[in-house]
């Protein structure tokens, strides 16, 4: 081996490096591109079995049922986000009559009948909260800079909704759109087998989204109901978000259920905390425990044996490799990553042990 050639090796290395480098830094600068394209294949995803129902059923044009899921879709979000405008408005109104005396007096007294309550006088819990500066920090300063940060985000979101919305409109439209744009880089011999490997990801990840969906309607139907019964304020909202948390696995109940209890006792700030804070929230946790039992033994099942066709342990183990590699983000696509990743395999490597068992069900 001459020296010219050790040069040119070292050379088309360093070319790589450099080229995989551009790559990652040009990645990094479009990452809400990325993320856009994302979602709207997750809303495509979900919307192609209503746009299949209405050609196939109802005989819509192509565009013409696309746009009416596209609408659905729409007006499913500002339904969502009209939910949120009562609390909005409530809070604002008193936001503008914020007394930081009296919310210091409020929690005060919350603390003090919480110590009172379970006998904790002799731990040194409000020299603690004293030392944090927690309540000092409740001033009018943080108002004003949440309002500026949310006035300056709000463009931001109004030109990712529409590239979503834009995105999601061709998904559908042009069910083939994402797949020849992945042909483009496939050698013309693996073409037919990711086609095929494409089709059966679709069918696999439509159903598990459509039954994510389901999973949250069943979650915020009970939380509904817990909430309503006890007389919590804003229960339809409150619900909302914690049954939308539970789409980030085993992290997102345990922050909902601390969501709730907070907002159930401070929805009864002032009242006595032994006989009106203490037992609503002991009871909305029950109910909240009886929503989190039905999900885990009814709805997941379901939802993981019918759609990606997989062994709740094995949905478990992945969820909790991804979350130790990639933190929540990995929690969350690790599921439909992984269904992705077990079609391809079947497809490309099916003759190898421990592919086709993992693959049996597919």
């Amino acid at each position: 081996m001459n020296s010219n050639t050790i040069s040119n090796g070292i050379l088309k290395a360093l070319s790589i490096i450099i080229g995989i480098g551009i790559l990652l830094y040009f990645l990094f600068k479009i990452q809400s591109v990325i993320a856009y394209i994302a979602i709207a294949a997750v809303i495509s995803l979900i919307g192609r079995p209503i746009v299949l129902f209405l050609r196939k059923r109802l005989k819509f044009k192509t565009t013409i049922a696309v746009v009416v899921t596209m609408v659905l879709f729409i007006a499913l979000f500002f339904g969502i986000i009209s939910l949120f405008i009562p609390l909005v408005l409530e809070q604002g109104q008193n936001l503008s009559l914020l007394d930081i005396e009296e919310l210091q007096a409020n929690i005060q007294d919350i603390y003090t009948q919480l110590v009172y309550h379970f006998d904790l006088n002799n731990i040194d819990v409000e020299q603690s909260i004293k030392d944090s500066g927690l309540l000092s920090k409740l001033d009018y300063a943080a108002i004003p800079n949440f309002l500026n940060s949310f006035v300056s985000g709000l463009g931001s979101f109004s030109i990712g909704l529409f590239s979503v919305l834009f995105i999601s409109f061709f998904f559908l439209k042009d069910s083939k759109l994402f797949e020849d744009s992945v042909m483009t880089f496939i050698p013309d011999n693996k073409e037919l087998r990711l086609k095929k490997s494409i089709v059966t990801i679709k069918d696999l990840l439509s159903r598990y989204f459509v039954g994510l969906v389901f999973q949250i309607l069943i979650l915020f139907i009970i939380y509904t109901i817990v909430l309503l019964i006890f007389g919590i304020k804003n229960a339809i909202v409150i619900a909302f978000l914690c049954a939308l948390l539970n789409l980030i696995p085993y992290i997102g109940p345990l922050v909902s259920a601390f969501l709730m209890a907070m907002l159930t006792m401070s929805s009864n700030l002032g009242q006595s905390f032994s006989e009106v804070i203490l037992p609503k929230t002991s009871y909305v946790m029950i109910g909240f425990v009886i929503a989190q039992l039905v999900d885990n033994f009814f709805s997941q099942p379901i939802i993981f044996s019918k759609s990606v066709k997989s062994h709740p342990l094995e949905i478990f183990l992945i969820i909790i490799i991804s979350g130790i590699l990639f933190g929540v983000l990995g929690m969350v696509v690790a599921v439909p990553t992984y269904t992705a990743l077990k079609v391809i395999l079947k497809e490309f490597l099916s003759e190898n042990k421990l592919v086709k068992q993992l693959t049996k069900n597919l």
